[in-house]
C-alpha cells in the first residue's frame, strides 16, 4: 500500500487540524463538519492527480481546446456517520462520482476495552473495474477497514482502491497495509503515534462521530 502523509508537508492543511483537535472549536459542530469537509477537499485535490485522464476537444463561444478530462468511473464510499462530511468533501471535486454507505460501529460489550466491529447496512453500485475512495475520517485500529473490505467482496472488484482518511494511528495503519491488495492507495492528513486501551487514537481527536453530531446513546 502507498502511504501519502499529507501532513509531512507544511500547508493550510495544518490549520483544519489544528481547529478539529482543539478542544475549545470542537464545541461548535458545524464548525467542526465544515473543517472535516474542507480536509476532504484537499485529500481530492491530491488524490486527483494520480488518476487517469484522457484527451478531450471542449467547445466554447470563441473556438475549440484540447484538455485532459478525468477518465475513471468513481465510487465514493463513506462509513457512517462519521465519514459523511469527509464524503461531501470528497464529492465537492468528485461531483459526477457514484455514492456508497456503509453502517460500521464499534460493539463494546460489556463496556470492557476489547470490541468487535459490526457493519450490519451497505447500500453502493456495482464496485466492478471501477475506482473506489473510501472514506472515514478516523483509521484507528484498522479493524472497521477490514470489515468493511470483506462487505465489498459481494459488490465487485475494484480496479483501484483510495482509501482517504484524516487521522490515522501508526498501528491502523500498518494493519490496513497487511489486509488490503498492494496496489492500494491511503490518502491521510496526519498521522498520530498510539493508541489507547479503547483502540482511540492519541492525541487524535476523541469521537468524529460525536463532534460532527452530538452524543449517541
Amino acid at each position: 500500500m502507498t502511504v501519502h502523509n499529507l501532513g509531512e508537508t507544511n500547508s493550510i492543511l495544518n490549520q483544519f487540524i489544528a481547529e478539529i483537535r482543539g478542544t475549545q472549536i470542537q464545541k461548535d459542530s458545524m464548525r467542526f463538519r465544515r473543517n472535516i469537509e474542507r480536509i476532504g477537499e484537499i485529500l481530492a485535490y491530491e488524490l486527483s492527480k494520480t488518476l487517469e485522464y484522457l484527451p478531450k476537444i471542449v467547445e466554447t463561444p470563441l473556438g475549440n481546446k484540447n484538455m485532459e478530462l478525468p477518465k475513471e468511473e468513481l465510487v465514493v464510499c463513506s462509513i457512517l456517520r462519521a465519514g459523511l462530511p469527509l464524503h461531501l468533501g470528497l464529492l465537492n471535486y468528485f461531483d459526477t462520482a457514484e455514492n456508497g454507505f456503509i453502517s460500521a460501529y464499534r460493539n463494546h460489550e460489556n463496556n470492557e476495552d476489547e470490541f468487535e466491529v459490526i457493519v450490519n447496512y451497505f447500500a453502493a453500485p456495482s464496485l466492478e473495474g471501477k475506482t473506489l475512495l473510501l472514506s472515514d475520517p478516523m483509521l484507528a485500529t484498522g479493524k472497521t477497514m477490514e470489515n468493511v473490505l470483506k462487505v465489498l467482496k459481494n459488490h465487485g472488484t475494484p480496479s483501484q482502491i483510495h482509501i482517504v482518511s484524516v487521522i490515522g494511528a501508526t498501528q491502523g495503519i500498518d494493519y490496513v497495509k497487511s489486509v488490503f491488495p498492494k496496489n492500494t492507495h491511503l490518502w491521510i492528513a496526519a498521522v498520530d503515534p498510539e493508541l489507547n486501551a479503547r483502540g482511540y487514537i492519541l492525541p487524535g481527536i476523541g469521537d468524529a462521530g460525536d463532534l460532527a453530531f452530538g452524543e449517541k446513546l
